[in-house]
């Protein structure tokens, strides 16, 4: 992938290669690449959960099979072109079969995160209009059939198909995905799957034929960094050129054997877990929520060649009790910096395209370099813009482009860009020229890479100088003994803000305001280096749905913490 800097009167704008010029691209609806990806692979192992002792393995022959029994029951529900169709679920093969047996009935999956509040689940509900809603019925504490009953006492009281809500008056049918016994209108999974019997295989064939690329593909739940819930509906040819494309990031000579406990709901492990293994004709190994130690004993018994974590969670498989005796030689794409490749049975020298920006509002990247980029070429940027799109930095305040090499916000386009918000209208979404605003800082090269440098409210100035955040803690995540680090700027009079660095330490572990900034000093210029370092206790971070570190709580308690500390110390 390259990319072509177009430079008008000395402004910045940069663009990919031609959507058209591609390789390696196969079908672009997701009914398609299931398709597609179940004819190739048939009696290959598509997935693997170990659940309550048993294995539960299912080839992609049979893959396609539950796909086309929830499809068929779908449309014996009355489901239609563009309905909605909610699924409530961990990584669990029924995740797969529901949300792609949605997209061959014609319907539009939406994935809904098992970590929402009844409050936040609630309003997605509301949001979405969802016709059919599929979930599993116990998550560690939470159970959906209460949840569910709870917000919407009719459930209880009523019959399967006999439901009818004004608190969400576009559902007809519920229905647990894991679970033969239901609760009142929530039908059990035995029971959903017999309402398919009468309809005619072709019927389905025929629907999915009849989606395009450009149709509604898929609606997903964001929790951004101010906490609130955003359904951001894509198409289906964004969500499958992702998919595509992915295997080619990774550039994988075989296809992986992929560990995720990270949730299918989000767009990130939709496409890079899930995904890219389906497109590599890969197997998925699957864990319903993370646990270190049963992660490390799933990667040791199952072969796994590509774990796919979260940065904290990394920290905790080292630290896991199991860490020492489990053998992971197995594991080829694993990034040779991240602490799972200090493992004694490891050896990797693979990089992961970490050199990349994106978000769910472009399903994932929509500038990246390929895994083993050379550092001359990377340049330690965020990547070049991928095929179809294009970048431009703009001024925040008037949205003029600025020149090559100044900073600004990142506006973005292309073939991955979603369709928008529900329920906000386009035009409040994206410029006059179909650009989205992101709210992110940055800057473009005389290259073309891109420079992301964090959310323009969280980027720190001090002493008049621009200070990210994310190159702070990215070394500060590096020091021994450090969890999770998260900096952010703090008002003072005499600099404009302080650089704080709050540390989350790992159990045990001896740290002081001085190791962190001795560590640090050897990688950072001065004027980064926190000024003051808090430790503090991880419940003390406030967090979003999806693990974002709520900044601008974090950056009040920081301030309030100092206070208090600086007037203890007179």
């Amino acid at each position: 992938m390259t990319a072509k800097v177009e430079v008008v009167d000395g402004m910045s704008v940069v663009r990919g290669i031609p959507l058209a010029e591609e390789p390696g691209i196969g079908a672009l609806t997701l009914a398609g690449l299931i398709r597609e990806v179940c004819d190739a692979h048939g009696p290959n192992e598509a997935l693997v959960l170990h659940l309550d002792g048993q294995e539960i393995r299912w080839t992609y022959s049979e893959l396609w099979d539950k796909c086309m029994a929830v499809a068929r029951a779908l449309v014996a529900c009355g489901v239609g072109k563009g309905t909605r169709v909610g699924v409530i679920a961990t990584n669990r093969p029924e995740f797969l079969s529901n949300v792609f047996g949605a997209a061959l009935a014609g319907a539009v999956p939406t994935p809904i995160s098992t970590f929402f509040t009844p409050t936040e689940l609630d309003e997605v509900l509301t949001a979405a209009g969802v016709s059919v809603l599929l979930a599993e019925h116990k998550v560690l504490k939470k159970d959906f059939g209460t949840i569910l009953t709870e917000l919407e006492p009719a459930l209880a009281s009523s019959a399967p198909g006999a439901f009818a809500s004004t608190r969400y008056p576009f559902l007809t049918h519920v229905a647990f995905i894991d679970s033969d016994e239901g609760k009142g209108a929530i039908e059990g999974t035995a029971a959903f799957l017999d309402r398919g019997e009468a309809v005619d295989p072709a019927i389905v064939d025929a629907r999915a034929a009849q989606v395009a690329p450009a149709d509604p593909g898929i609606l997903l739940f964001s929790s951004g960094s101010t906490g609130k819930v955003k359904g951001i509906l894509s198409a289906n040819r964004g969500a499958c050129l992702q998919a595509w494309r992915w295997p080619q990031w990774y550039r994988f000579e075989e296809p992986p054997r992929t560990w995720s406990a990270n949730g299918f709901f989000w767009s990130g492990n939709f496409c890079q877990g899930m995904g890219a293994t389906l497109a590599a004709g890969g197997a998925l190994i699957l864990q319903r929520w993370f646990d270190a130690e049963e992660a490390l004993t799933l990667m040791d018994r199952e072969k796994a060649t590509m774990p796919v974590a979260w940065p904290h969670q990394w920290a905790q498989l080292e630290a896991a009790s199991n860490y020492e005796n489990v053998d992971l030689s197995s594991l080829k794409y694993v990034d040779m910096y991240t602490p799972l490749a200090r493992h004694k049975t490891v050896s990797s020298t693979w990089r992961q395209p970490e050199w990349a920006y994106g978000n769910t509002e472009t399903f994932t990247l929509i500038t990246t370099y390929p895994a083993n980029t050379p550092q001359e070429e990377h340049r330690d940027s965020n990547g070049v813009p991928t095929a179809g799109s294009i970048i431009k930095i703009v001024e925040p305040l008037t949205g003029a482009t600025v020149p090559i090499g100044e900073r600004g916000e990142i506006a973005v386009k292309g073939p991955t860009l979603m369709m928008g918000y529900i329920g906000i209208p386009l035009s409040e979404s994206v410029d006059d020229e179909g650009f989205l605003r992101t709210s992110d800082g940055g800057y473009i090269d005389e290259d073309g890479r891109l420079f992301w440098e964090g959310r323009l409210n969280d980027i720190i100035k001090t002493g008049g100088a621009n200070v990210s955040p994310l190159e702070i803690d990215a070394v500060i995540r590096e020091c021994p003994g450090v969890k999770i680090s998260q900096t952010v700027g703090v008002p003072d009079e005499l600099l404009g803000e302080l650089v704080v660095s709050c540390i989350v330490p790992h159990e045990g572990a001896e740290l002081d305001e001085a190791t962190i900034r001795t560590y640090a000093k050897e990688k950072l210029a001065s004027y980064k280096l926190p000024r003051r370092v808090l430790f503090v206790a991880e419940d003390d971070l406030e967090t979003t749905g999806s693990s974002k570190i709520k900044t601008a709580d974090l950056r009040k308690l920081a301030a309030e913490r100092l206070k208090e500390m600086d007037a203890a110390a007179g």
